[in-house]
């Protein structure tokens, strides 16, 4: 017997089960547990492909894993089901027909006198093609986009477009904490030309470079939507912009040492300024004592305390200066002399070159940056620890790395902050070099899985994994799911986190 409609409307918000016409709707999870449809539903799949054990209704153990339940009486149930997988704007994304249903002696919770149930494969609700047509998986996979839904229909009924019940898709069911999500995270994306007016970082031209960045904003986002996390990718702001000439001067440059006393001395805006530094003085105290010189040449300098590296004796401090206007001033020597003759403290202007790649941080002095890296990524912080800075550059000096990333927990100047360079665009799905480095700052950790523990290149945590397959670095653990709650979530200091409700802008 075919199955009577339901407008998706008339669904309860919060049912114990989906009605489907004459029968109802259950789910199954990885354990056998009867999953309430409306209120969990279903989560983006976290663990690679894996055969069925030999009795394929038998439970399998994979948290995300969901077996549609249907019950009803014997003439009411349907052989087959259909899925469509509708994005949270309406649009369809996937669709799986002919989901057979094989008997299944009915869960305690749902069995009643004359009642039988049917139970399908487990269903796997995925982020991508790649995890959508393994062939281990591919007869039970559809393609889901968190804040989405699955629409459940009879096979009978599939044809004629009867929607029949709607299973939201959200993050994992059940984890220390809770359900997760949805939740959301805000992005602001900066390409970085190689020079001024010169190409974008990536792409042939600066449309390209936009289309490219958001591809990958989109790649990451599939990810991280197995955590119930999404990215804004409707409301990511993506430019191509210039470097930053060179506005920033550094007082105490990395090691911090306090002044013997002497003389600072550059030109702002082509303006000679000359500040005395007394001996014993801080480079903080320097770097207020060259602010308030700047700002009586009708500039708006800021001071930006840096956290102290390894093997610093103190703090250094930048100031960054800034016309009426907020446009960068620029920064050069004095016409003669040094920029300092002080001994012991050390003054740099700070410059952006990406000709010879961009100077990255290494262990010792992360929790800061490099002189040049906090004259770029300062001069594009928008001063809200709640938004995730992306900035592209063309290559990292050296070509050691292909990305990296500021935390909030090193307590520095620059936080939640991500950098990339084309190597992590050319990488792509080998890598989500994106993914990976936002992972860093949403959860507030600088290591790897594999640094203190087993190597698991399928984590996309993992240190070094390159791999463009289902088997690839591209799971999240529920345990960094929960992290990412607890360390960005609402209340969270950073903040990064914020709920939504699908269908809200």
């Amino acid at each position: 017997m075919a199955l009577t409609t339901l407008p998706a409307e008339a669904l309860p918000s919060r049912p114990v089960a989906l009605p489907l016409g004459a029968v109802e709707l259950y789910g199954l999870d990885g354990h056998g547990r009867v999953v309430d449809l409306g209120k969990e539903g279903a989560s983006i799949q976290r663990t690679p492909p894996a055969r069925l054990p030999d009795d394929p209704l038998a439970p399998t153990g994979d948290p995300d894993e969901l077996r549609l339940l249907v019950v009803g009486a014997p003439d009411d149930l349907p052989g087959a089901l259909a899925l469509s997988s509708i994005a949270p704007g309406g649009s369809v994304i996937d669709s799986l027909s002919g989901l057979p249903l094989a008997s299944f002696a009915c869960p305690a919770e749902v069995a009643r006198s004359g009642r039988v149930c049917g139970v399908s494969l487990p269903v796997r609700t995925v982020a991508d093609d790649i995890d959508r047509i393994h062939p281990l998986v591919r007869e039970r996979s559809i393609k889901a986009e968190l804040g989405g839904g699955l629409f459940v229909r009879s096979a009978e009924t599939a044809s004629a477009g009867a929607t029949t019940a709607r299973v939201p898709i959200a993050g994992p069911r059940r984890t220390e904490i809770g359900a997760l999500g949805p939740l959301r995270v805000g992005l602001r994306v900066h390409l970085v030309r190689l020079r001024r007016g010169g190409p974008a970082p990536i792409g042939g031209d600066d449309d390209e470079a936009v289309a490219s960045a958001r591809a990958e904003v989109e790649r990451a986002g599939s990810l991280w939507a197995s955590c119930g996390v999404g990215f804004d990718l409707a409301q990511t702001p993506i430019h191509v912009v210039d470097p930053p000439p060179p506005w920033m001067i550094s007082l105490g440059c990395d090691v911090g040492l306090p002044a013997s006393g002497g003389t600072v001395a550059f030109r702002a805006d082509g303006r000679p300024v000359e500040v005395a530094v007394p001996p014993g003085t801080s480079a903080r105290g320097a770097a207020r004592l060259v602010a308030s010189r700047i700002e009586k040449l009708g500039l708006k300098p800021r001071v930006s305390d840096n956290a102290v590296i390894g093997p610093a004796v103190g703090a250094s401090s930048d100031v960054l200066v800034r016309r009426a206007d907020g446009t960068p001033a620029v920064l050069t020597p004095p016409a003669r002399g040094p920029v300092t003759d002080d001994a012991t403290l050390g003054v740099c202007l700070g410059s952006v070159d990406l000709e010879d790649g961009l100077q990255h941080f290494t262990d010792v002095d992360a929790i800061a940056g490099t002189v040049e890296e906090r004259t770029l990524v300062k001069a594009f912080d928008d001063g809200d620890p709640a938004t995730v800075e992306v900035i592209v550059v063309p290559s990292f000096a050296g070509g050691s790395r292909i990305g990296e990333s500021f935390i909030f927990a090193d307590g520095g100047a620059i936080r939640n902050v991500v950098l990339e360079d084309r190597g992590g665009f050319r990488a792509d799905r080998a890598s989500f070099t994106l993914a990976h480095e936002v992972g860093h700052v949403l959860l507030d950790q600088p290591g790897h899985p594999d640094d203190y523990g087993t190597d698991t290149p399928t984590r996309l945590m993992d240190a070094d994994a390159a791999n463009p397959t289902a088997f690839g670095p591209r799971r999240l653990a529920l345990e960094e799911c929960d992290r990412a709650l607890r360390q960005s979530g609402p209340g969270a200091p950073s903040g990064i986190l914020r709920p939504w409700k699908p269908g809200a802008p």
